[in-house]
């Protein structure tokens, strides 16, 4: 499963990047808002941060503007997904945008059937949002299960799932499982991967014993 960054922060991604977890990033207008920078800058640099998909949202509702707006982000960077919305007017306007040549990723995806819209429509990633469903109730990770099934039953459908929302570990954990494609991961939650407080407890022990050698490695 490919790692993505859910973040806007330059210098997190570049930091993530370079220790060689990150296969691509997605941002929203809310990720963007907190750099207090122009989408433009923010998405250009990112792009030049890594070679993976970086993904950058439309704000506008309405299917034309949805396609002036994609075609806008797509023309920052080649690498650049454009987000668009689980609404009929952006399954339309995925459809076009995938025509057009750009990628595309579908968001706020909450259900198997509008991600069986967004493969039909040509999107290149589904992003359905694990932790929101949980928020109301609902078994999120249950969707990503439903959306590969269905997916898999399909042979022309090339969209992979990209499990948003992500909220600890144990959703990336399920979400491998379930196979997802790619989870999108805030930086907090991709460090917190390496932890175990067994593994904290085995190192501290192993280097009280070390210590007692009064050897040294160099």
């Amino acid at each position: 499963m490919k790692f993505f960054v859910d973040t806007a922060d330059v210098s997190e991604i570049r930091e993530l990047a370079a220790a060689g977890f990150v296969d691509g990033v997605t941002t929203n207008p809310s990720l963007i808002s907190k750099t207090g920078r122009p989408i433009r800058d923010v998405i250009k640099e990112i792009c030049g941060t890594i070679e993976g998909p970086v993904s950058a949202e439309v704000t506008a509702t309405d299917f034309d503007g949805m396609i002036a707006e994609g075609e806008r982000l797509a023309g920052i960077a080649t690498n650049v997904a454009v987000k668009v919305p689980s609404t009929w007017d952006g399954f339309r306007a995925c459809r076009v945008l995938a025509h057009l040549g750009h990628k595309v990723n579908v968001t706020l995806c909450f259900s198997a059937n509008q991600a069986l819209l967004a493969a039909k429509a040509g999107a290149t990633f589904i992003s359905p949002f694990v932790g929101r469903l949980d928020d109301i109730g609902l078994d999120g990770m249950e969707v990503v299960r439903e959306i590969r099934a269905i997916y898999d039953n399909d042979e022309s459908f090339t969209t992979e799932i990209l499990a948003s929302s992500i909220r600890t570990p144990l959703h990336v954990k399920e979400a491998a499982i379930a196979g997802a494609d790619i989870a999108t991961i805030p930086p907090a939650v991709l460090r917190s991967l390496a932890k175990h407080p067994l593994t904290d407890k085995g190192l501290a022990s192993f280097l009280a014993d070390w210590g007692k050698t009064g050897q040294a490695i160099l």
